[in-house]
């Protein structure tokens, strides 16, 4: 652990983007220690045909150009999404764009899908060893003038080399972007992506807005009922501000995320369930920083679990713990398998 700590002492006091970017360095380099123990055997899930040693996984943002999924993999992951990866390389939005809050152990974001594009990232993902379980998030380019377009044309050329697929439809900082949750708009995207990928069949998720209304909801997963969609990530960052923020940075604009969001992405996750009746398997993502935090995602409808903010704040060690700490509490509660307990609140 010592070597975390010096780690996270030095992370801190950068510029939140340049301790990111020296992350993502020091995973390229090998010098970030690899989490060697086995998992315990509750945590094993099947999902998509697929055995994953556990559910934990990380959600998509960090590794946007598919530079590191291995090396995020060893640190014991039991997926890892990469991206969102836009057709062209585009800057984003002007930094400062990343924002720590440590009183309230969140973060703001208002990154608007800076990235390398699709020609950076499907070389390295052709040429890594199909191992593990990796996921491509895909978007589209900011001045784009046909934005499905964009997806479709991000998933047809990735699907070869995807574990799964997600259409990311919820960011907060691509203007007009969560427009394309309207139900008309996320039937026509989603069924041209199916079809873009029917000659390489992959799993496809949708990333919805944990700022989606009852009414968004319904249309949401009547579209991905009615298309046999095969899941839906709950979600990504919200708009909105809890009352009880207190970091000085409070204020910015862009997407909160961290503990700020896990009560509200968790309800929004049960909500969502309700209406898919497990039909396709739901990805938990929001606010997730301990095993108590996964396991309410898992009793409220989710499969799979995803984080990325926490780790700002407890880096890599966060991740070995929440693993202990979910087999303990299904241990505790006498189920046998994370299976048996999803849903176990609805």
């Amino acid at each position: 652990m010592g070597w975390y700590r010096a780690a996270d002492l030095l992370l801190s006091r950068l510029d939140a983007e340049d301790a990111h970017g020296l992350a993502i360095r020091s995973l390229k380099s090998g010098l970030v220690p690899r989490d060697r123990r086995p998992d315990p055997p509750a945590l094993a899930v099947q999902v998509w045909g697929r055995s994953l040693p556990n559910p934990i996984g990380l959600a998509a943002g960090f590794d946007k150009n598919a530079e590191v999924p291995d090396a995020l993999l060893g640190l014991g992951f039991g997926l890892v999404e990469i991206g969102s990866v836009t057709p062209r390389p585009q800057e984003g939005n002007p930094r400062p764009r990343l924002f720590r809050l440590p009183e309230d152990r969140g973060v703001i974001n208002r990154m608007g899908f800076p990235g390398h594009g699709l020609d950076a990232a499907l070389p390295r993902l052709r040429a890594r060893p199909r191992q593990g379980f990796v996921g491509v998030n895909v978007g589209a380019n900011k001045d784009s003038t046909d934005r499905a377009a964009d997806y479709v044309t991000c998933a047809a050329a990735l699907a070869p080399f995807a574990d799964y697929l997600v259409c990311n439809v919820s960011s907060p900082n691509t203007p007009g972007l969560r427009n394309l949750q309207g139900r008309a708009q996320l039937a026509d995207l989603l069924k041209r992506m199916q079809d873009a990928i029917a000659a390489k069949p992959v799993p496809l998720l949708v990333k919805i807005a944990p700022d989606a209304t009852d009414d968004d909801l319904d249309d949401i997963v009547a579209v991905c009922r009615d298309l046999r969609m095969d899941g839906i990530i709950v979600g990504n960052t919200t708009l909105s501000r809890p009352a009880s923020l207190r970091a000085a940075r409070r204020g910015e604009t862009g997407g909160l995320s961290g503990a700020p969001l896990t009560a509200l992405s968790t309800e929004v996750l049960r909500k969502t369930a309700l209406r898919v009746e497990r039909q396709f398997p739901l990805v938990g993502c929001g606010g997730v920083g301990s095993g108590a935090d996964a396991y309410a995602k898992i009793r409220a409808g989710a499969t799979l679990v995803q984080l990325y903010s926490m780790l700002v704040y407890e880096g890599p060690p966060l991740v070995r713990r929440i693993k202990d700490e979910l087999a303990g509490l299904l241990a505790r509660d006498c189920f046998a398998s994370v299976a048996d307990a999803v849903g176990a609140d609805l």
